[in-house]
């Protein structure tokens, strides 16, 4: 048991490190899960301090054992398989992940959450709140981050101040989710022809499958994002299932739920940043984890997740 606990002993919350990778294999080795890549000329070995890491994307050309598999479920990482560039095989619109198996995580969290979820007008006052928790974290980001600020992305800008006040007041009388996802779809339209006109990037159209480097940004980022609200579900040992806005027919809804709640704020300015720049995908990836936790994206997911659990007792 002293080896769980020492696995475990960073919070999910509070963890760094998000892995993305490709042609190479993982395994474990001596207590501890490495990367083995292979250079022309000889084998390098990576280690992977799991007990920092909320989760590990496999891209193409990964293999990964089973003895590593059971190192990396005892500390609480999930295991994603995805294509080239973060992006999962499965579909482009749904996510798979393999949570470590357990059955000692609370109850109180999925009890809060299902005691409000089979009632529509309630799920819909849970969907509200998460869009406003939403905006107030985009205002709180960037009001205070001097490097968005220098690249336009200030609540100083007219059309950004305008847009946020828009939606705000629109949140308030959405009768329903369909009228709600209408409304959000407008806001990140709106921010999309914002960072577009901010980083001289003409004619941008949001693709999910085209090749410029925003819309491949924006992809790869997204599911970054996922990533973070795939390990916060799990830890509070909810559903993805039970989401409040997306789609019924979709069993990881509520990680896109939980993922809106931060990728506007921290993914879509960096894409368009990123794409003027010419990063390398390595480089973007490196600036959205940065900005994970530079901005305690985690702990502002487990918050707004329990909040709902909590109040939804109440509603």
């Amino acid at each position: 048991m002293e080896q769980l606990t020492d696995l475990k002993a960073i919070l999910h919350s509070k963890r760094a490190n998000i892995y993305y990778l490709d042609k190479c294999r993982v395994m474990q080795k001596d207590g501890r899960v490495l990367y083995l890549t292979e250079a022309d000329t000889e084998k390098q070995y990576w280690n992977i301090p799991i007990a920092n890491t909320t989760c590990i994307l496999l891209g193409t050309g990964t293999s990964i054992t089973q003895a590593a598999v059971r190192m990396l479920a005892t500390a609480g990482v999930l295991i994603g398989f995805s294509g080239s560039g973060g992006t999962p095989l499965i579909a482009a619109n749904e996510v798979e992940w393999l949570s470590p198996q357990s059955e000692y995580r609370p109850t109180e969290y999925v009890q809060g959450w299902m005691s409000f979820w089979f009632e529509p007008e309630k799920r819909l006052q849970i969907a509200k709140q998460f869009q406003q928790q939403r905006i107030e974290y985009m205002q709180k980001v960037w009001g205070k981050d001097k490097d968005l600020q220098n690249e336009g992305f200030t609540l100083d800008d007219p059309n950004i101040s305008q847009a946020l006040n828009l939606f705000t007041s629109k949140i308030v009388h959405c009768k329903d989710v369909t009228n709600l996802l209408l409304t959000e779809a407008q806001l990140t339209k709106s921010l999309y022809k914002i960072a577009a006109n901010n980083t001289k990037q003409k004619g941008f159209v949001r693709q999910h499958d085209s090749i410029d480097d925003a819309n491949a940004f924006l992809n790869h980022g997204n599911y970054l994002a996922y990533g973070l609200a795939a390990s916060t579900l799990w830890v509070l040992g909810i559903p993805h299932g039970f989401a409040v806005m997306h789609g019924k027919t979709r069993r990881g809804a509520l990680v896109f739920d939980v993922a809106d709640l931060i990728k506007d704020t921290l993914i879509l300015p960096w894409a368009f940043i990123c794409a003027k720049e010419h990063a390398t995908e390595q480089e973007f990836r490196q600036q959205c984890l940065q900005n994970f936790t530079q901005h305690k994206a985690l702990d502002f997911m487990f918050e707004a997740v329990k909040k709902a659990s909590a109040e939804g007792k109440e509603l």
